[in-house]
């Protein structure tokens, strides 16, 4: 038994094995750090690769990472010194005005996923809440959601305080409505059509940093 069963068991979309087999790991004394790094995350990267090639589809992803997260609550209290665990912070929410979530939500479990720390802020967000979340939170990038045409300038207005407040800060943009003509428009730092994609994104900019 190793980490490499543990990547498979989530690449089976088996939420039990994860988390019986991340137990025996931990039983066994192997590093969490280990576990996490080696095991989970590389799975996850290998979910939203057969995704954008088509092998995968929504249902399969959203499995994966619940496996992926059952496993990982497993580990949590053991992680000490969120610098060591985490690759940075993204904050994420779907703008005012807008009560969709599901996309948001699939996004925030692949970030997750992808070794980041993320700070849901749910649905119906304003201006200011992002801001402060933000800071609290010390963000490195923040992510807006949007599934309504009506609430899309709430994303322009959004990003556009965020470059004011906190310059360093880096924004992503996503929804269905939402195109990358609209994010260069808007003055986003990135955008994604998928979850796996905007996963990519954030690590691509936090690199950049």
């Amino acid at each position: 038994m190793t980490i490499q069963d543990i990547y498979q068991a989530i690449l089976e979309l088996d939420e039990a094995k994860v988390k019986e087999l991340t137990q025996q790991e931990i039983t066994a004394g192997t590093d969490v750090y280990s576990i996490l790094n080696d095991g989970m995350i590389p799975a996850m990267d290998e979910v939203g690769k057969r995704f954008s090639e088509g092998k995968l589809f929504l249902p399969e992803m959203l499995r994966a990472a619940q496996a992926m997260k059952a496993g990982v609550s497993i580990l949590k209290p053991l992680l000490t010194g969120s610098t060591q665990v985490y690759k940075g912070v993204v904050v994420i929410g779907t703008v005012k005005g807008d009560l969709h979530d599901i996309g948001k939500n699939l996004v925030a479990m692949m970030i997750e996923g992808a070794g980041f720390r993320v700070v849901d802020l749910g649905t119906d967000v304003d201006t200011e809440k992002f801001i402060k979340a933000s800071k609290n939170h010390n963000a490195d990038v923040v992510g807006l959601s949007a599934l309504l045409t009506t609430t899309m300038p709430a994303m322009e207005a959004t990003i556009s305080a965020i470059k004011e407040a906190a310059p360093s800060v880096k924004t992503i943009v996503g929804g269905a409505p939402v195109t990358q003509e609209f994010a260069d428009q808007i003055g986003a730092d990135g955008y994604s059509d998928d979850a796996p994609g905007a996963a990519q994104l954030v690590q691509k900019l936090i690199k950049e940093q």
